[in-house]
């Protein structure tokens, strides 16, 4: 079964029985129920809604659907087009619509496709809101507009540039010092959205570029996670001289890494790390990432006398932590920066400028500006389990382990996360599979493997 239900939307595989795939039928209930959860939370007379999608070849089929059905629930249909997550999320603020859907499955493989929901501040729902809309769509109970209240349709393909220069217009990217550095870069968009809106925002900063799989046809050239495993091309030709950097993002462009100057990656987790330190050089403030993204974000935090908050896991959890606590920078370790100077939600052309503002100030190669923060290494692993595994129940039972010991801080806001004096190791159940993901990191990468592995020794022995 690939259709997966989260409290953001829907993702699965393109064809296939209803109920199995992400396919017209099942497009069509969470549509409605969608539109019938923002009907009932309208406080204003809005009654539009923003549509933008990435360049997946089935992205025309699941906008079509998705257009006529909130046509069809009396909504004023605003497509914008081959646009980015972000894009679409700036969109929906700057229109006055009522919310937004983002036709996008991010970083998964060509045959997937997934709708991410938006509310009217172009933030994804709050999990109780999402909670109802799938509610909403299991009842199957939706009333359709009369022919008289019908939608209507429009084409609005401006926001790529109001986008854009809605990053230059932010008082911390430096245009100038950017154009002044001459830089020249490669950049990776992934035969997708990127490479339709990066060109005109590294032209607009005075940066040469070169693009690799640019053009926007949803045929990726690789595995479309921005991993070093799946970035050999990239690092190849920056390897071999004349670029200051490499620039890769996701098709929906809403993650963001970097190759540093000898074609090695710079790390996705520093991403972040990068651009908060260049933040908290300007601007005092919290910062917030997920409980599963690297210590070197609260180290550097902590660096600049400031505070470091951490947060579930999800976007939508982040930035309702950067809310409670008026963080000036956040984000997740996947690459993903938030800025809420610009908005609350993760943008790459966001932190394609800071970024390189960061480094043009400082006039220094990137890999010496990524040595300037800890260092850091992150082993990922599984627990396989049986569906019929109380995953929760074992979880409980690694915090009771822990949680009298005074050499570990265990926190339980999102699965089980130890926190030791020189590593950590965070705990978490998947939403999609009958496993438990276990995350470490440490200051070697053989501190990181060897603490993961002993956890995942403790765990098996509880089952």
């Amino acid at each position: 079964m690939t259709l997966i239900k989260s409290i953001s939307g829907i993702r699965g595989t393109i064809g296939g029985h209803a109920g199995d795939t992400l396919n017209p039928l099942d497009i069509v209930k969470f549509v409605s129920a969608y539109a019938t959860f923002i009907r009932k939370g309208e406080k204003t007379s809005a009654r539009k809604i923003v549509v933008g999608r990435d360049a997946r070849i089935s992205g025309l089929m699941v906008k079509n659907v998705v257009c006529g059905t909130l046509m069809g629930m009396g909504y004023d249909v605003l497509n914008i087009g081959l646009a980015t997550t972000p894009t679409t999320e700036l969109a929906v603020r700057m229109s006055g619509a009522a919310g937004g859907i983002i036709i996008t499955a991010s970083h998964n493989p060509r045959h997937w496709n997934a709708l991410k929901l938006l509310n009217r501040d172009g933030e994804f729902l709050t999990k109780e809101d999402g909670n109802e809309v799938l509610d909403i769509a299991s009842k199957e109970n939706f009333e359709y507009a009369d022919v008289d209240h019908l939608g209507s349709y429009t084409d609005d393909m401006t926001f790529n540039k109001r986008h854009i220069d809605a990053v230059l217009a932010l008082d911390l990217v430096d245009v100038e010092a950017i154009r002044n550095a001459h830089f020249k870069v490669i950049v990776d968009t992934i035969n997708s959205v990127g490479g339709i809106i990066l060109p005109d925002l590294l032209k607009a900063l005075g940066v040469e570029a070169r693009f690799l799989n640019g053009i926007p046809d949803g045929n990726f050239a690789h595995n479309p996670e921005p991993l070093e495993k799946n970035l050999g091309g990239i690092m190849e030709a920056v390897s071999k001289g004349g670029y200051d950097l490499g620039i890769v993002v996701d098709p929906d462009v809403d993650r963001l890494a970097f190759i540093q100057e000898d074609g090695k990656m710079y790390g996705e987790e520093y991403t972040l790390v990068t651009v908060a330190d260049y933040i908290l050089d300007h601007v005092k403030g919290s910062t917030v990432s997920n409980l599963s993204s690297t210590r070197a974000l609260r180290d550097v935090t902590e660096r600049h006398g400031c505070t470091y908050y951490a947060a579930a896991v999800g976007e939508v959890n982040v930035t309702t932590k950067m809310k409670e606590v008026g963080a000036v920078i956040g984000g997740e370790g996947n690459g993903g920066v938030i800025y809420p100077a610009c908005h609350y939600g993760r943008d790459a052309l966001v932190g394609i400028a800071l970024f390189l503002s960061s480094l043009a100030q400082k006039g220094c190669k990137v890999s010496e500006l990524r040595a300037t923060f800890p260092n850091y290494f992150m082993a990922k692993n599984r627990i396989d389990l049986k569906p019929t595994t109380d995953i929760n129940a074992i979880l409980e039972k690694v915090k009771d382990q822990y949680h009298s010991r005074k050499d570990v801080q265990v926190t339980t806001i999102d699965g089980v996360k130890l926190d030791f004096s020189d590593c950590w190791v965070h705990l978490r159940k998947s939403n999609t599979e009958p496993i438990i993901r276990v995350y470490s990191e440490a200051k070697s990468k053989e501190k990181a493997d060897a603490i993961g592995k002993q956890i995942m020794q403790e765990v098996e022995q509880m089952l």
